[in-house]
C-alpha cells in the first residue's frame, strides 16, 4: 500500500469537509464507545486483566527469540511450515510461491492488516490469481478500489446508501427490484456471492490475532464465519502474521482474549474465536491439507530493545482510534497508511520512517484516551513525544513551528518577561472574546479556530490569582 502520511493535513481538510464521512463517523461512537464502557462496568476484574496481558507481553517480547522457536517447531510437530519474512517483499514472494505451488486461481481472504501492511492482493492479482476478500466490511472496501478505514471496521467510513449503490453497480445479476436497505438485506447479498468464492478457493489466506507457542496454534477473532471458511475449505490454508503476535501458553492467550473483545467491540468474546494447528488429521471431517505461517518482521526487531517496545504489545482491538477525538473528526483514511489513529500514529512512523510519517505523531491532542482505554496499557502519548522529538531534532518541523517554539523558550527562560507578556495578553484576549466567551477566529490560530472554539481567558492569570491567594493567607 503505498503511503500518503507526508500529506496527512490535505487529507484530513477533505475529510473534515465530506458530510457523507462525517455522518459515517457518528457511527465510531454508538457502535464502539458505548458498548467498550458497558462491557467494562460488567467484568470487576478487567483492570487486573490488563495488567495480566501486558505483562504477558512484555515477558514474551523480552524472549522472544524463545518464544518464535518454540512455536515453529511446534508447527513443524503438527506438520505445517513456517516461512520466516525479513521484508514485506520477502512475505509477498513467500505467499506468491506457495499459491503457484498448489496450482492456485482463485484465493479467499480474511481480514488481515498484515497483508494490507504488504499490500498482498495486488502483488497476488499482478500474477494473475483472482482474489476474494471474504469479511462484509473488506468485501465492500475491495468493491469500491479501497482501502480499510479502521482496523476492525474497514468500510466504518461508509453509509448503507453508498454500500447499496456499490452492490447494485457491481453485482450485474442483481435485479433491480431487490430490497438492499437494511443491514440483514446487505449481509444476505454478500453471502450469496461469497459462497461461489468459499467453495472454488484453492487457497485461504488469514491473518492471526495470536499465535501460542504452546501448540503452535493460530487464532482469529472474527464475528463473521469467513475466517473459519477460509481456512476449512481451500486446500491450502496460509497465515501471514507479524512476529510479535506470539504468545507463550493457552492460558495467556485466554487472558489477552478476555480484553481483546470487550476492548474491540464492547462483547464478552466474539461470535467466532477459532484456533487451527496444522493440516487437518486423517480423522479430521474437513481442514486444509496444507497449513503455512509467513512470520513477518518488517521492522519490528528494531523496535526490540528500544523506546518504542512498548508498541509491540499492540493487539489490534481498535480502541485507541475508537476514543481519539482526531480519528472521530477526519476517519482512517486521513492517516496515508494501513494503521490509523494513535496506534498508527506511533507504529506507522516505526515501519516506515519519520520523514514519510512525521505529521503522523503530531496529529493528537494529548487528551490521554487511547493510553486510558488500551487493553494492553500502551503509553501512546509517550511514544507520540518521542517521535515529535525526533522530528525536532531532525529539522523536520515546519519552519514557523520551530520559530514559535524558539519564540516561547526565549520568554520562558525569563520570568519577568514571560510574567509581564502574560499579563498583557490574557486582558486584552479576554476582551476580545468577552462577547462569545469564546474566539471563532483568532489570528495565528485559524488552523485550531476553523472547526473548534477556543475558549476566551476569564479573569487574572495563574500567577495572579495565587500571588493574592499567597497574600491574603500572610
Amino acid at each position: 500500500m503505498k503511503s500518503t502520511s507526508h500529506a496527512f493535513k490535505d487529507n484530513a481538510a477533505q475529510a473534515l469537509d465530506d458530510p457523507q464521512l462525517q455522518r459515517a463517523l457518528g457511527n465510531v461512537r454508538r457502535g464502539f464507545v458505548v458498548k467498550r464502557a458497558q462491557a467494562r462496568a460488567g467484568l470487576p476484574e478487567f483492570d487486573r486483566l490488563r495488567d495480566q496481558a501486558r505483562d504477558i507481553k512484555n515477558h514474551t517480547l523480552e524472549h522472544l527469540d524463545l518464544y518464535l522457536e518454540e512455536y515453529e517447531r511446534k508447527v513443524v510437530e503438527a506438520g505445517g511450515h513456517v516461512h520466516w519474512a525479513p521484508t514485506a517483499a520477502d512475505a509477498r514472494d513467500i505467499v506468491l510461491k506457495i499459491c503457484r505451488d498448489a496450482g492456485a486461481r482463485i484465493v479467499t481472504k480474511g481480514k488481515s492488516m498484515i497483508s494490507e501492511e504488504i499490500a498482498l492482493n495486488g502483488h497476488l492479482e499482478a500474477a494473475g490469481l483472482e482474489v476474494a476478500e471474504t469479511d462484509l466490511g473488506e468485501y465492500i472496501i475491495q468493491l469500491r478500489g479501497e482501502t480499510p478505514s479502521h482496523i476492525i471496521a474497514p468500510a466504518i467510513h461508509l453509509n448503507k446508501d453508498q454500500v447499496e449503490a456499490d452492490f447494485r453497480r457491481t453485482h450485474t445479476e442483481l435485479p433491480a427490484e431487490r430490497r438492499l436497505e437494511e443491514p440483514a438485506e446487505i449481509v444476505a447479498e454478500a453471502r450469496q456471492m461469497l459462497r461461489e468464492k468459499f467453495l472454488s478457493a484453492d487457497v485461504g489466506i488469514t491473518g492471526a490475532n495470536l499465535l501460542i507457542a504452546e501448540t503452535g496454534t493460530s487464532v482469529i477473532v472474527t464475528n463473521e464465519g469467513n475466517g473459519d471458511l477460509t481456512q476449512c475449505l481451500p486446500r491450502v490454508h496460509i497465515v501471514v502474521a507479524s512476529l510479535e503476535k506470539v504468545v507463550p501458553t493457552l492460558e495467556d492467550a485466554d487472558t489477552v482474549l478476555r480484553v481483546l473483545a470487550r476492548s474491540a467491540t464492547g462483547q464478552e468474546i466474539s461470535t467466532y474465536t477459532t484456533f487451527s494447528t496444522g493440516p487437518k488429521r486423517p480423522e479430521d471431517p474437513d481442514g486444509p491439507e496444507e497449513y503455512h505461517v509467513v512470520l513477518l518482521d518488517n521492522g519490528r526487531s528494531e523496535m526490540l530493545g528500544s523506546v518504542f517496545q512498548d508498541m509491540l504489545r499492540c493487539i489490534r482491538c481498535g480502541a485507541c482510534m475508537n476514543h481519539c477525538p482526531v480519528y472521530h473528526a477526519v476517519g482512517g483514511h486521513s492517516y496515508g497508511w494501513v494503521y490509523p489513529g494513535p496506534m498508527g500514529a506511533v507504529l506507522t512512523p516505526s515501519l516506515i520512517g519519520i520523514d514519510e510519517a512525521g505529521h503522523l505523531p503530531n496529529a493528537s491532542t494529548f487528551c490521554g484516551r487511547c493510553e486510558a482505554v488500551c487493553p494492553m496499557r500502551i503509553p501512546l502519548p509517550k511514544m507520540m513525544r518521542h517521535w515529535r522529538e525526533r522530528e525536532f531534532a531532525k529539522g523536520n518541523a515546519p519552519v514557523l513551528q520551530r520559530l514559535g517554539l524558539k519564540l516561547w523558550a526565549f520568554a520562558a527562560k525569563r520570568p519577568a518577561l514571560y510574567h509581564a507578556a502574560t499579563r498583557l495578553a490574557m486582558p486584552v484576549m479576554a476582551a476580545l472574546g468577552r462577547r462569545h466567551g469564546r474566539f471563532r477566529s483568532l489570528p495565528l490560530a485559524g488552523g485550531w479556530t476553523r472547526h473548534r472554539d477556543l475558549p476566551a481567558p476569564q479573569g487574572a492569570t495563574f500567577q495572579q490569582q495565587w500571588r493574592r491567594r499567597r497574600g491574603k493567607a500572610a
